[in-house]
């Protein structure tokens, strides 16, 4: 494990987090956008994360089955960005330019489906993981400054 391992796996979770928080800005901006480029209402979009483990780890946690990776992780990395498709909230608003003109939801306008409570919570999330992966770099920054002054001594 280099001297650098801990800030670049931190630096990783800072980048996905960053990534996270651009998302969900978009998700609470677009929360009332009933027309959009593809046609009909704002659909949120959601992160999904997945580890970048070691191909070839170092060591492996005691009594596991040998066939799992169980070595020292790399960091995380965005796997993508998903479309939540569920329908928003229809309000009945026969005047609105965007309200369904046929069928059963004659009249109803389909807002997005973002829960704005939710989107805030999600980032509240994100912005204290990204805290703490910054929190992870500073540690590591000391502990270095630590070791370089026993060394010196």
């Amino acid at each position: 494990m280099g001297m650098f391992t801990s800030i670049n796996i931190a630096a990783t979770g800072m980048s996905a987090e960053r990534l996270r928080t651009d998302v969900i800005s978009n998700n609470i901006a677009n929360a009332s956008t009933t027309r959009t480029q593809e046609g009909g209402a704002f659909k949120k979009s959601t992160v999904i994360f997945e580890p970048v483990a070691s191909e070839h780890p170092t060591w492996r946690l005691p009594f596991v089955n040998e066939d799992q990776d169980n070595g020292p992780g790399k960091g995380v990395r965005v796997k993508q960005i998903a479309k939540d498709t569920t329908q928003g909230r229809l309000v009945y608003d026969p005047t609105h330019p965007d309200a369904i003109q046929s069928g059963p939801n004659k009249g109803y306008v389909e807002y997005p489906n973002v829960n704005i409570v939710n989107e805030m919570v999600d980032l509240i999330s994100a912005s204290r993981a990204y805290e703490a992966n910054s929190t992870v770099v500073q540690g590591a920054k000391e502990m270095f400054g630590s070791a370089l002054e026993i060394g010196r001594s």
